[in-house]
């Protein structure tokens, strides 16, 4: 494979370091419009770096693109990508700008349009999946991720990156994450409720903060606590109901089952190895990203079928807009 990165941020360097690994990876270029970005990639990462998507396939034929830039720049630059040829994995989205024309465009040119949804690609999350399908008894749970936003990129204000706006804001953000593995494992949505308000003195223009009440067509329901508020940065998970109880942090060795026969909690190991990037939360981890990325080439491949595309996000995003109050 031949691919390009657009955006040479966090993300976009993060997606280069993982592909550097891989063997069907031939060649890499990175794409970014400001030249210190474009040079740290060149001296750190050892890759070619343009300006433009245009410069780019002028000067190579590339099979593939991931787009890294934020939200709300991210319909123009797929249309783009596809127009020239190109199977397209972009980053969260947060708005359904474009996707009805995208996800056309990307069947006449017959193209990959492929969403990440990180935490889908968690072990932990695909045991809670798996261990809630297995039940035949409704399951509750309740849901805790927060953290303080100006801790998100200590190196740079709120206010200057994509959760300062308020389409793409940090609590909707979060939800964005959340939502698709919690209604693949719990199942389809068919109600939710939520209260919210700001209750901080952070300079942001909407409520950074909720609580949600959602209720599954199953039979499942859920508390979703979501805000950009707590000061220290959690992810408390439980479920229960009268045959399983649940825990996880969030961290790779923070999901524990009660054994019912023992009467006491187990931890749940699922890792081999844990590749963790210093500087970042301990909940944030290399592996489920290794893991979105192998799925996209094999999609690419047309070995399988991707777990999570364009159509099942236009409907989480419908449900945000929901949440938000957004008519």
């Amino acid at each position: 494979m031949k691919v390009i990165v657009i955006g040479l941020g966090s993300m976009g360097k993060r997606r280069i370091r993982l592909m550097q690994k891989r063997n069907d990876v031939e060649l890499i270029a990175g794409i970014d419009s400001q030249e210190d970005r474009r040079k740290e990639c060149e001296e750190t990462l050892g890759i070619s770096t343009y300006i433009s998507i245009d410069d780019a396939v002028k000067s190579t034929v590339f099979d593939c693109a991931f787009i890294c830039t934020s939200p709300l720049s991210h319909s123009a630059i797929i249309k783009e990508c596809l127009e020239n040829g190109l199977h397209v994995f972009t980053e969260i989205n947060l708005v359904p700008d474009g996707y009805q024309d995208n996800l056309k465009l990307a069947k006449e040119k017959n193209k990959v349009l492929f969403l990440s949804s990180t935490f889908l690609y968690r072990e932990e999350t695909q045991y809670i999946h798996d261990r809630v399908g297995a039940q035949t008894k409704p399951v509750n749970y309740i849901y805790h991720i927060g953290q303080y936003l100006p801790d998100w990129h200590p190196w740079e204000t709120y206010k200057s990156f994509f959760v300062g706006d308020k389409r793409t804001n940090g609590c909707r953000e979060i939800m964005a994450i959340e939502l698709p593995w919690i209604s693949e494992a719990f199942g389809e949505i068919s109600s939710i409720k939520s209260a919210h308000d700001k209750m901080s003195s952070l300079e942001v223009d909407y409520d950074d903060n909720y609580i949600i009440n959602i209720e599954h067509k199953n039979g499942n329901k859920g508390i979703l606590v979501i805000d950009v508020v707590s000061r220290r940065a959690v992810r408390n998970f439980e479920a229960y109901s009268e045959d399983l109880y649940l825990t996880w942090n969030g961290t790779p060795q923070g999901l524990a089952e009660y054994s019912i026969e023992k009467k006491n909690m187990e931890s749940i190991q699922l890792y081999d190895s844990i590749e963790h990037t210093e500087g970042y939360q301990a909940t944030v981890i290399e592996n489920a990203y290794t893991n979105e990325i192998e799925e996209f080439f094999s999609v690419v491949r047309g070995e399988r079928e991707q777990t999570y595309g364009f159509e099942k996000d236009y409907i989480t995003l419908q449900w945000l807009d929901r949440i938000e109050g957004v008519q």
